[in-house]
């Protein structure tokens, strides 16, 4: 029984460290430009897409991977230069409604362009359990699961890093602190969103394959990023670490949820579970576990 829990728990970690992938597209963008950019679903569902069919066109696996990166990168400096930049200064509710639509178009062109068939995603790593785990210990742990994870985690401390140790990280936060403040002493603000919607396209990259890989790419994958809400609720919109431990305790949480629960309410919870437990973690700490509480004076 023990070795049975700490296999859910596990599997929980994992699929959790592939939801903060996901969550840290939304975090990026948040935390430069106030933005919740709701089309992330959308750009994972794109660039997922966009590798399948250029492989399927006779391109190797390489080349592919390069130009779905150069596709992605563009694309986010588009995005950021033909909607978000016109409506700077708008009320926060025009920005989200302007998402809303960038997400719909994005999924229709990625259609048009590549078809609406669900279509397979080889990455050479086999989903099957590892085999010294399951022979010492008992536990299976799916071998794709846990180099996806990895892969995961790498990016996410590698973006953590590069956006708190590095100069562009540091200009970041100043914008992210105050946008007027940070033009006051010369940083340039509108140079600080390309680069975050340019790494945003990156990490949805990242996400498409893994995803696509382990679940098939197909419209389903829009829906990823639902997942990541409960995420940022819990870790806090505008924190890396957050997405993190937001990520880990969604992911376990919902796994565990399914095995001991599920049965005592006809199964299923794993999808709803959760956005009840996000909803029950409003109620304590609206802000976060690492997110900043707003004291308003009156």
């Amino acid at each position: 029984m023990i070795q049975f829990v700490f296999e859910v728990f596990i599997g929980g970690l994992l699929s959790g460290v592939m939801y903060s992938l996901v969550a840290l597209g939304f975090v990026l963008i948040y935390k430069a430009s106030g933005v919740f950019n709701f089309a992330q679903g959308s750009l994972v569902f794109f660039a997922a897409l966009t590798f399948v069919g250029l492989t399927e066109h006779g391109l190797s696996f390489p080349v592919a991977l390069a130009v779905t990166l150069v596709v992605m990168i563009v694309l986010g400096l588009l995005i950021e230069r033909l909607v978000l930049r016109p409506l700077v200064n708008q009320p926060q509710i025009s920005l989200f409604m302007a998402t809303i639509g960038l997400s719909f178009f994005i999924e229709g062109l990625a259609q048009l362009l590549w078809g609406a068939n669900v279509r397979g995603l080889e990455l050479g790593i086999q989903d099957e359990p590892i085999k010294w785990l399951s022979d010492t210990a008992g536990i299976n742990v799916s071998k794709f699961d846990l180099v996806a994870a990895g892969i995961a985690a790498v990016l996410v401390a590698g973006l953590g890093l590069f956006f708190s140790r590095t100069r562009i990280g540091r200009a970041l936060r100043a914008v992210a602190d105050d946008h007027q403040a940070a033009l006051a002493v010369g940083i340039p603000l509108q140079q600080i969103w390309g680069i975050v919607w340019a790494v945003a396209g990156f990490v949805a990259l990242v996400a498409g394959m893994l995803w696509g890989a382990r679940n098939g790419v197909q419209f389903a994958l829009t829906f990823v990023a639902l997942k990541a809400l409960p995420v940022l609720i819990l870790g806090g919109f505008e924190s890396i670490p957050g997405a993190i431990v937001g990520g880990l305790i969604i992911g376990a949480t919902e796994k565990l949820a399914e095995v001991f629960l599920g049965p005592h309410v006809g199964g299923g919870i794993e999808g709803w579970f959760p956005y009840v437990l996000a909803l029950l973690f409003l109620l304590v700490r609206p802000e976060g576990l690492f997110g900043e509480k707003i004291i308003r004076r009156i």
